[in-house]
Order: C-alpha cells, then sequence, then structure tokens
C-alpha cells in the first residue's frame, strides 16, 4: 500500500455514498465498510505512483532476435467512467533489437501495474507498447488486450460477457501484416 493515500478521505466519502443511496452505515454488516473499501482502493489503485519503464531498467543480452510473447497474462482494472471493475487477459510480444531483452516477468508486471489506477483499456495497451518501445528499443511490439467490463455487464447496455478487445502495434508490426498474423495465430495456440 502506498503513503499517497488518504485512508479517511475515502472512509467519509465512502459513508456520505452509503448514506446518499439510503442505506445506514452504521448498520452492522457496513460498520467497518468505508475502511475495508479504502484499504482496498489503496491496493487496487497502487499503479497511480508507478511507472511502467521501470521494469525494463534491467535487460539482458541475448542471442535472440525472434519473437518474444508472454499471453495470457491476467489483470484488473477499474474503468474510469464508472469507477467499477474491468478484467481480462493482455498478450505482449516483442522482436528483440541486437539481443535486448527483458525479464519474462516485467511484461507482466508492465501490465499489472499500468492496470492499477483508474484507467481505459485503450490506454493500457498503449501505455505497455509504449514503455517497451521506449526502453527496449526493440524492433517492434504488439499488445493485444480482451477484457469484460462491469460498467457494460451490471448497468447500461447489460450485456454479461462482451468482451472488448484492443491491440496495438509498434515498430514493424505496423505495416508488416505478416509479423502481426504470426503473433495472433501464436496468440490463439493452445
Amino acid at each position: 500500500m502506498t503513503n499517497n493515500v488518504d485512508y479517511e478521505k475515502i472512509e467519509k466519502a465512502v459513508t456520505m455514498i452509503l448514506e446518499a443511496v439510503g442505506e445506514n452505515p452504521e448498520r452492522e454488516g457496513l460498520v467497518d465498510t468505508p475502511k475495508r473499501v479504502a484499504k482496498m482502493y489503496a491496493e487496487v489503485f497502487e499503479g497511480l505512483h508507478k511507472d511502467p519503464k521501470e521494469y525494463f531498467k534491467t535487460v539482458f543480452n541475448e542471442n535472440h532476435d525472434e519473437v518474444v510473447l508472454v499471453k495470457d497474462i491476467p489483470f484488473h482494472s477499474v474503468c474510469e467512467h464508472h469507477l467499477v471493475p474491468f478484467f481480462g487477459h493482455a498478450h505482449v510480444a516483442y522482436i528483440p533489437r541486437d539481443g535486448v531483452v527483458a525479464g519474462l516477468s516485467k511484461l507482466a508486471r508492465a501490465v499489472e501495474t499500468t492496470a492499477r489506477r483508474p484507467q481505459l483499456q485503450e490506454r493500457i495497451t498503449s501505455t505497455v507498447a509504449d514503455a517497451m518501445m521506449e526502453m527496449l528499443n526493440p524492433m517492434g511490439v504488439y499488445v493485444v488486450v480482451e477484457a469484460e467490463h462491469m460498467c457494460m455487464a451490471m448497468r447500461g447496455i447489460k450485456k454479461p460477457g462482451a468482451k472488448t478487445v484492443t491491440t496495438v502495434a509498434r515498430g514493424v508490426y505496423e505495416n508488416d501484416n505478416v509479423l502481426r498474423s504470426e503473433i495472433l495465430s501464436l496468440i490463439k495456440m493452445t
């Protein structure tokens, strides 16, 4: 948890929300809810004060110049428009330049950090790709994010199970349909 979180302010706000919807915040089941929500928000939004580029400062020199793909990286985030969750999987691929590779866990950490803030799925996709391009200078990066949004499932259109897919192509992936097809087929493999 971070020191930048004002727990007391969150607790007051949650109490006010409960009162505003007609609930009694002193009711047995709700007495500690504001404290629980404050702790949860500190955890869920811990990426606000972290930069995903940090994970790519340490690199390794390997004699590898082919695709590196980490797929099915689970994540959860919170829609900045409605403050309800969305969750899914990210698939992150890159082609190293001059054998410069990152630790595999760093790709997952970049996704996790980027997702842990009030967010848009499109921004997660581009932020991860841009961080990798800037820090690793690879030949190219391709990021695919698939997610289910509770703002579409719980309210509004009420379509649970609908998935949103966003992609970002950088470098050689921007204009090479063969490379894009290769990544998409690798992602579909079980």
